[in-house]
């Protein structure tokens, strides 16, 4: 295990030190200037979508899909990820996982519309993501099969061991249940649900996520009011962290970047490939619709419930505790302002966040595997492998499961920046078509011809 962890943080540091950070900012700034601030022009906008389940007959409501990809993006990251974010880099990691958020709004519409662009099909509903349109608009079929096994492991498999590890570790804190108790009861639950298909998931995913995500910000809220005075210093605390020359001159600044932004993806999944693949799943009536609402899933993400997670641990100051990190740094930080229940708080609070993600992060993993075979022996032996991987992170090691989660959401991040910087044209004209519409007064309506597009005789969904 041990040699295991050394060879994958060697490509940790390589991938998330140079590769990723320069990608995932240069790509970002690159799609924000183009969509002149997309992400921000439209935040209103964005709103008001979420009731929207017009167009095509089949698929989930705009909202259902935007609750799927946030069960995923809304999980151990947000409360996890940001205590680690903290305990590694510093405060000043918070920094860096903003403005990953707000730069990688226009990379989230951007692969988003493209989804929904080159949907296919798939019995009353649909389905698509990177994978489809890696074969569809680049024409190459071997990308998408790479990224598909590559979004395949790490979702399914290796993001769900993350979560099931923070659930196991949280109930093991607040109650003292036994791991492999916790694991096995997470194992029996998944099943039920995944076996149920994208539906059940829809449903589930649409009734959990809001109740858990509304209990947490005013639960933190409630905190933040109740330290206000404190509030100034924070902010204080967290610039002069992220640019600060103590920092710079103590080798932290590099730790508090490459942590803000490694956290900041892990949590919010921008520009990674993945929310791609719920966003396609959705009925609207122009692909640009799904790209604004999955746009307001990363900003729900990251500026709203990690920035609850972070101004909870840094007004709490357990920070410093020496060896103290992941969810139980976050347990203590609640426990310290509202007495013993902040502990049961959490353990609920990520059974939900991090249970929800589970069922996210398959929907994901189902959605390449049909790619890949639509033979059912496949997806069925893929679903016991889930249940398999929750098991083993209820009962694993925390620093390994997070470093190879780190390696394989790096190398799809990796992937999809790049396919969708190649047709990141095509966004852009979709998004000049839906504005085009607005400016008319109508509700936008998109077909093939709206726009012009290579091999459009692969796009199955937009008719005239």
């Amino acid at each position: 295990m041990e040699i295991i962890n050394i060879v994958v943080n060697f490509l940790n540091d390589i991938l998330w030190g140079y590769v990723l950070i320069v990608m995932l900012i240069s790509i970002g700034t690159y799609f924000t200037i183009k969509t002149k601030f997309v992400q921000i022009r439209y935040l209103v906008h964005m709103v008001k979508l979420l009731g929207d389940s017009m167009g095509q007959k089949g698929g989930v409501s705009s909202f259902k899909a935007f609750c799927i990809s946030t069960a995923s993006r809304v999980g151990t990251g947000n409360l996890a990820g940001v205590a680690i974010a903290i305990a590694t880099g510093g405060p000043g990691a918070i920094f860096w996982m903003w403005l990953i958020a707000i730069i990688g709004g226009a990379s989230s519409f951007v692969e988003s519309t493209l989804a929904q662009i080159y949907k296919v099909k798939d019995g009353e509903g649909f389905r698509g993501g990177p994978a489809y349109y890696m074969e569809r608009a680049l024409n190459k079929k071997g990308m998408g099969i790479g990224f598909s096994i590559l979004i395949s492991i790490t979702f399914g498999l290796i993001f769900n061991s993350v979560q099931s590890n923070t659930i196991s570790l949280a109930f093991e804190q607040a109650f003292q249940f036994d791991r492999t108790v916790v694991g096995v009861i997470l194992a029996i639950a998944t099943g039920i649900i995944i076996f149920g298909g994208v539906q059940r998931i829809a449903n589930f995913s649409a009734v959990v996520v809001p109740v858990m995500a509304t209990l947490y910000v005013i639960i933190s809220l409630y905190i933040v009011i109740k330290n206000i005075g404190m509030v100034p210093e924070i902010f204080s605390d967290i610039m002069a962290n992220a640019f600060g020359l103590k920092q710079v001159a103590g080798g932290g600044l590099g730790a508090a970047i490459m942590t803000g932004v490694k956290r900041g993806l892990f949590s919010n999944e921008a520009g990674m490939g993945s929310a791609p693949n719920a966003a396609a799943a959705a009925k609207t009536s122009h692909p640009a619709k799904q790209g604004f609402v999955q746009t307001l899933g990363v900003f729900t993400d990251t500026l709203i419930i990690c920035s609850c997670t972070a101004f909870m641990v840094l007004i709490s100051g357990v920070h410093k505790t020496e060896g103290l990190t992941g969810i139980q740094l976050t347990q203590k930080a609640l426990s310290s302002q509202v007495g013993h229940w902040g502990n049961i708080f959490i353990a609920v609070c990520i059974l939900l966040f991090a249970f929800s993600s589970i069922i996210g992060n398959y929907y994901y993993g189902e959605t390449n595997i049909e790619f890949l075979s639509t033979n059912k022996i496949w997806l069925n032996l893929y679903r016991v492998f889930v249940i398999g991987m929750v098991m083993f992170g209820s009962v694993g090691e925390l620093v390994l499961v997070w470093n190879m989660a780190d390696l394989f959401m790096g190398l799809m991040a990796v992937m999809n920046l790049i396919a969708i910087l190649l047709l990141g044209k095509i966004a852009f004209a979709a998004l000049k078509d839906y504005a085009k519409q607005r400016a008319l007064g109508l509700d936008p309506i998109f077909k093939k011809s709206s726009i012009k597009l290579p091999y459009p005789e692969k796009i199955e969904c937009w008719e005239e």
